[in-house]
């Protein structure tokens, strides 16, 4: 279980991050045009697991900004942005946005995702949301890179996650 804060007031989650060198588990979520997304549909490429509570919170929007600025320059490389939120709020954000270089999804329905990575909220406001964190793959999908943001408002290390891409 992790120990996280929002605004500094405890909360925590349900498990800790998966190990480094693991294989990363297998995922099916649903993009923006309803359609199932699944991790192997990245087969060879490197993926960027940007994860947070809700695209329509500041810190959230703004991950989801700066991974779409820096996405556009990244070589055979996926960054996936995930939470909770109903397809149709990542869609509306990403067209006032003009989000293109990153692919929002949701695990709105039982939120499996989160309970595999160890990253849905046991207490406190955003319970059953997910927790704030980046998760790096390599082409074979292996982790290299992770990271929890402790305090849940705090924006992720982008730098040392795409790093972590070389």
């Amino acid at each position: 279980m992790a120990k996280l804060t929002l605004h500094g007031n405890a909360i925590k989650s349900i498990g800790k991050l998966p190990k480094l060198g693991k294989k990363a588990k297998k995922f099916t979520m649903v993009a923006n045009d309803l359609s199932k997304v699944k991790l192997k549909d990245f087969k060879g490429q490197k993926v960027v697991l940007n994860i947070f509570p809700s695209i329509d919170t500041g810190t959230c929007a703004a991950s989801v900004r700066e991974f779409n600025k820096r996405a556009a320059s990244l070589e055979n490389t996926k960054v996936l942005c995930i939470s909770r939120d109903l397809p149709f709020a990542q869609a509306r954000f990403c067209g006032a946005e003009g989000i293109e270089n990153v692919i929002t999804i949701s695990d709105y329905g039982k939120g499996k995702f989160g309970k595999k990575y160890g990253l849905t909220i046991k207490t406190g406001p955003l319970k059953n949301l997910f927790s704030r964190a980046i998760i790096v793959l390599d082409e074979k999908h292996h982790i290299v890179y992770t990271e929890q943001v402790k305090e849940i408002v705090d924006a992720p290390n982008y730098d040392k996650a795409l790093e972590a891409l070389k």
